[in-house]
């Protein structure tokens, strides 16, 4: 299955990405972290070298919430591919995140 290159985003660089993530965060909370170093961890698994991860701290772009409609954080939001997608807090359970995100584990049982 190939994707349309519509739905692909092109970074900076000219590389292309499959998966735009954009965490946010109120600062460098426990919570933050963990949910950024969750985030982390799940696409290292199942999405390497496909994703990009935009992480906005609302306490220093609180505008930046505005255009998401972000009314807790931390907030998740997959902007790419269509449709949007929004979970809500730490990112610790994977499989939550997975059902999210619609993304399939590349680990069999």
């Amino acid at each position: 299955m190939t994707s349309s290159p519509a739905r692909k985003a092109v970074t900076a660089a000219g590389k292309r990405t499959e998966w735009q993530l954009k965490l946010y965060v109120a600062g460098q909370t426990a919570r933050s972290v963990a949910a950024l170093e969750n985030l982390r961890n799940i696409c290292e698994t199942h999405l390497a070298g496909r994703y990009e991860i935009e992480v906005i701290d609302l306490l220093v772009n609180p505008q930046l919430a505005a255009g998401d409609q972000i009314l807790a954080v931390p907030t998740l939001v997959r902007k790419v591919p269509e449709p949007m997608r929004k979970i809500i807090g730490d990112l610790s359970n994977e499989e939550r995140v997975l059902v999210g995100l619609d993304v399939r584990p590349l680990r069999s049982a």
